[in-house]
């Protein structure tokens, strides 16, 4: 697995990031338009509506971080230095809308592989929570795939199932019980920020509506 870590953030005062949560996305379907093994940098487009959902939720005070698969580096389709190229292409587009990520976290593997990094498993959401000095169990997990959806129940986290990218398949599936199912990450920051009132208020964690 990789890391790529952000120094800094705008917005509010992290200090409380760690009673009040942090933020899980995924990146390709989520963040960014699904491009089937995206390979080039220069088709890095944000799906509408993402940055003022995470300006809303950097707003907010909470943390942000990215965690994605990309077998293609295990399949030879590219290479980790052009993923990181992406991902700092992602990065730039997102600091021109005044959005700076907290971390990427990159599972390279297959998923024959069998490792701990790889969505649904959640050795990079635990470690992206001891690295923001968060308990895992106060994220919000938001992505377009089962994975996701899967990796936010796995460590008891509140999860969205977002219509974008993928989305709209696994909606239609009985099988996947996200938390919440919403239209993109718009629609999900204002669910946060109403489950964040009463998180503050009661000191609980409902996800429920």
């Amino acid at each position: 697995m990789t890391m790529e870590r952000a120094g800094g953030a705008s917005g509010q005062s992290r200090g409380d990031a760690g009673a009040g949560g942090f933020v899980v996305l995924d990146r390709d379907g989520t963040l960014i338009v699904e491009r089937h093994y995206l390979s080039d940098p220069a088709q890095v487009e944000l799906i509408a509506g993402a940055a003022e959902g995470l300006r809303r939720l950097d707003e907010l005070g909470l943390h942000m971080v990215v965690i994605t698969n990309q077998s293609g580096i295990a399949r030879r389709y590219f290479d980790e230095a052009t993923v990181s190229r992406i991902n700092e292409r992602l990065r730039r587009l997102l600091e021109v809308e005044g959005v700076r990520l907290g971390g990427i976290y990159v599972c390279p593997h297959l998923p024959a592989d069998g490792c701990r990094c790889r969505k649904p498993e959640a050795e990079l959401l635990e470690r992206a929570a001891r690295d923001l000095g968060c308990a895992a169990e106060t994220a919000f997990v938001i992505g377009d795939k089962s994975s996701d959806v899967q990796l936010g129940q796995r460590v008891g986290a509140t999860t969205f199932l977002v219509r974008t990218g993928y989305g709209a398949k696994f909606v239609a599936d009985p099988d996947v019980t996200p938390d919440y199912v919403v239209n993109d990450l718009r629609a999900a920051a204002q669910v946060i920020e109403r489950l964040l009132v009463e998180r503050r208020k009661t000191g609980t964690f409902p996800i429920t509506s």
